[in-house]
């Protein structure tokens, strides 16, 4: 028989019920055990994965490590370039196919979702056959890019611009176009009204959008394997092939400085926000 709420109870009451929070106790603990695990040890005196003392020695030799301060130099720089190119490109895709209308859109559309649904090791593969059969990347990256990074650049860039457009013609449903014509009725021009009124308005969803595009781009492995170089390593790769011997309280320590990356992200972008939801309200 299902239970009866009582007078003055909505469904968000049943939170309330014993069972449910058992249940949303063993979620969080089957998320985030790993995490709070991959932590504590990474402050580890043992090297076998057996608790013995606590030490900040693995930091300072996973800091001296060039190996390791190598990789995660490039994924922050790539991550960073990403994000920009790719933020840039997702919003004005958002904004052709909200404002615009024109032969193919809805194939264009579904093209656009490609990178998203595509399994990665097949997006990989294809980038990789790509950059080997033509050679053109070979020319491009030494005359762009010395550090031979410009070729996993670009393959990021592709699989995190359509994330970008999502999350911004998302945002572009909700917009008043009465604002934009008023805008223009006062004399602003087609720049003024685009800067003033839909940037602002846009703000929310290029922040989220260029957060999931750096993120995405930071922990990318399977692309990045197949589009990385003899002497362009990222993180992930690097962690990968340090894994395959044993897992050391080094590679914890990088681990967790990586996860400290993005939580600092998200909380600027979260800080980013609130001026313009309190400006809205």
């Amino acid at each position: 028989m299902a239970a009866r709420l009582k007078p003055g109870q909505g469904p968000l009451d049943y939170g309330s019920r014993l069972w449910l929070k058992i249940l949303f106790a063993v979620v969080l603990l089957f998320l985030y055990a790993p995490i709070a695990s991959l932590i504590a040890f990474s402050f580890n005196v043992d090297k076998t994965g057996v608790w013995h003392g606590f030490t900040f020695q693995n930091y300072i030799k996973a800091w001296h490590n060039d190996a390791i301060f190598n990789a995660l130099s490039n994924s922050l720089a790539i991550a960073f370039c990403s994000t920009i190119f790719s933020t840039i490109l997702g919003a004005m895709t958002a904004l052709a196919l909200w404002r615009f209308k024109f032969p193919f859109k809805t194939p264009f559309e579904g093209f656009l979702a490609l990178p998203i649904v595509v399994p990665e090791i097949c997006m990989g593969v294809a980038l990789a056959l790509f950059y080997s059969k033509t050679g053109m990347m070979t020319a491009v990256r030494d005359w762009i890019w010395p550090l031979n990074l410009i070729n996993i650049i670009i393959a990021h860039i592709a699989f995190s611009f359509p994330f970008v457009a999502v999350v911004v013609r998302s945002r572009l449903v909700g917009f008043n176009r009465q604002l934009e014509e008023a805008s223009k009725d006062l004399g602003a021009s087609e720049w003024q009204t685009f800067t003033n009124v839909i940037v602002p308005f846009l703000m929310p969803s290029l922040i989220a959008g260029g957060l999931l595009a750096f993120t995405l781009s930071l922990d990318d492995f399977v692309i990045t394997f197949f589009s990385s170089g003899p002497n362009s390593v990222t993180f992930p790769v690097k962690i990968y092939s340090m894994v395959k011997t044993t897992i050391t309280p080094q590679i914890n320590a990088a681990s967790t400085v990586l996860i400290v990356i993005t939580l600092l992200a998200t909380f600027i972008a979260m800080k980013i926000q609130a001026p313009v939801k309190t400006e809205k309200s």
